[in-house]
């Protein structure tokens, strides 16, 4: 029965028809074997050489993020370096990418190691601060302002070192009340920049840090790179949480303090930066009060002065003499509009009477008292022609004082 024929291809492969691993493997060989020799960069993290072997073996890290490859390196290689390679060294190595088919392993060849220098890791630095602060991340207008009184103290610093000591006991000693919440991290070696930079974003989101100090005694240029790595420098200008930067000692300055919202010189500073003295604050506050009581005692003794001016004053003399002026003016003014009411009633008065008298005249009552009078039908309507009275009609007639009834006479 004849053998199937594979897929030529990965993108034609089918669940009915797959490769094998080993077909596979095989493919990812042949296209490894076609990459040519390299210069790689990283950070020595393991390191295994053993007597007698003519390989040795470590393994190359990332110095910014978590990656790493697995080195073999002939011993010779090794033995003509000017420095031995140690854990932690930064070196660039000349390699070929191989992968093992059997293993399904990648890694690399190494013909040829070289230690970083200094002096390259200084320009690398240079370059990498010029291009820092053409971002605007050393500007000192997005550093932000310290807390007066911070509650509670982020610190990330390394285990059981003595800058953790320094800034709990300062904080401990200027402001016992302030709580320090304790981050301790690898401040050395490969882990430094990754255990850092997780370490600042877990107290960037407590909301009840509100301000973080990374802490690191003095060492060596390199033992302080990881604080001028690109990856935690940006860390820190993203945070929320103002950062406090005390690493090294006065004359070292990593990336980070240029970044940070204030540089320490040392632990020690940067506990005194972030929290007040208490002693300091209780010799302020009697000052202030001592002041502000001088200065009531002066303003209360000043006015006392000015009222006792005044009350010497002549017209003080007599005390009663202002009000009796002011009494004076306003019985005047009472007589005054008195006065004025009093004629304008009179006024009125006189303009009623007259109103009276007029309405008086144009009275019919009036025109009765002159000896006039009304006459009337049984039914009230007033007679105006003495054709509208019948001969037998009953009258009604209305005089000044009263009326009566009356009969027509014949006509």
């Amino acid at each position: 029965m004849p053998t199937p024929s594979l897929p030529p291809t990965a993108r034609e492969t089918t669940a009915s028809s797959p490769w094998p691993v080993r077909t596979l493997s095989m493919k990812i060989s042949d296209y490894v074997d076609k990459m040519s020799p390299l210069w790689v960069e990283g950070q020595i993290v393991q390191l295994n050489r053993r007597p007698g072997m003519s390989t040795a073996f470590l393994t190359l890290r990332d110095t910014d993020v978590d990656m790493s490859l697995s080195v073999a390196i002939p011993t010779g290689a090794l033995d003509a370096m000017p420095a031995p390679p140690e854990t932690g060294a930064r070196v660039v190595v000349h390699a070929k990418p191989t992968f093992w088919a059997k293993r399904g392993t990648l890694q690399l060849e190494a013909r040829q190691m070289r230690h970083v220098g200094v002096g390259e890791l200084l320009a690398r630095l240079e370059h990498l601060k010029q291009l820092l602060r053409s971002e605007g991340l050393f500007e000192p207008g997005r550093k932000r302002a310290l807390p007066f009184l911070p509650r509670r103290v982020g610190l990330i610093t390394g285990r059981a070192t003595a800058a953790e000591r320094d800034v709990l006991a300062g904080v401990a000693r200027r402001w016992p009340a302030a709580v320090v919440e304790v981050r301790q991290v690898a401040v050395q070696g490969t882990d430094t920049v990754s255990a850092v930079t997780a370490a600042l974003r877990e107290l960037d989101e407590m909301p009840e840090v509100e301000v973080v100090v990374i802490a690191r005694g003095g060492g060596s240029f390199e033992d302080l790179l990881p604080f001028s790595n690109e990856t935690l420098v940006r860390a820190v200008s993203a945070a929320r949480t103002p950062v406090v930067s005390a690493i090294g000692h006065e004359s070292d300055s990593p990336l980070l303090d240029f970044v940070a919202d204030l540089r320490a010189s040392t632990p020690t500073h940067a506990a005194a930066a972030v929290v007040p003295d208490v002693a300091d604050e209780l010799r302020g506050l009697t000052t202030v009060r001592g002041r502000a009581r001088r200065a009531l005692d002066t303003r209360v003794a000043r006015e006392r002065e000015r009222l006792r001016e005044l009350m010497a004053r002549p017209v003080m003399a007599d005390r009663a003499a202002i009000v009796a002026q002011h009494r004076r003016e306003v019985t005047e003014a009472h007589r005054r509009g008195r006065s004025v009411l009093q004629g304008r009633l009179d006024l009125e008065r006189d303009r009623s009477d007259q109103l009276l008298r007029h309405l008086r005249a144009v009275s019919p009552q009036h025109t009765l008292q002159r000896g006039y009078a009304v006459v009337r039908h049984a039914d009230g309507v007033i007679v105006r022609d003495r054709d509208e009275v019948d001969a037998d009609e009953l009258l009604r007639v209305t005089v000044a004082h009263g009326d009566f009834a009356v009969r027509p006479v014949g006509r």
